[in-house]
């Protein structure tokens, strides 16, 4: 995991912030509720590839 990986959830996250903010204050509280759930699911998956990794790193490292 690089500092890459850090930084591109964050610009998810600001992302999704601003889009939620833009979304609520035009009156799309639902849109903006399935923005929010959108965006928690993509960082969701990034993660679990990195612990699919880390996983991965594990197993060969014991010779498991």
């Amino acid at each position: 995991m690089t500092i890459d990986f850090v930084f591109r959830i964050a610009a998810i996250g600001i992302i999704v912030a601003v889009l939620n903010q833009l979304l609520i204050r035009s009156g799309r509280e639902e849109q903006a509720m399935m923005t929010t759930l959108a965006g928690l699911i993509v960082v969701l998956m990034m993660i679990i590839t990195q612990i699919s990794v880390l996983f991965e790193t594990i197993k060969d490292l014991f010779a498991l």
